[in-house]
């Protein structure tokens, strides 16, 4: 995750940002209240959840990649990014 996607995230969660220097847009204020906070955290979790779902997506492409595909390990693989993105469903 990168500082602008933090940036666009807080705006999104509806945070007020106050930007110092129009030369560097990462030197900013932000002004909110606690449902602004709480938006903020449920947006970086469903993106760190979804981060982690894609490595386990990549582990069972690089499975079929070598041609050498144990279904046991992808088996786990595919359900481990399954339940990471379940958690969302649960908060």
């Amino acid at each position: 995750m990168t500082c602008n996607d933090i940036i666009l995230m807080a705006k999104e969660a509806g945070f007020h940002l106050f930007h110092y220097s129009d030369k560097d847009p990462l030197l900013c204020e932000a002004w909110g209240d606690e449902i602004h906070l709480q938006r903020f955290a449920a947006l970086v979790a469903a993106a760190e959840r979804e981060a982690c779902a894609t490595v386990c997506d990549g582990k069972v492409d690089a499975e079929y990649a070598t041609g050498k595909v144990d279904h046991n390990e992808m088996s786990w693989s595919q359900a481990c990014a399954i339940a990471i993105r379940d958690r969302g469903q649960h908060v």
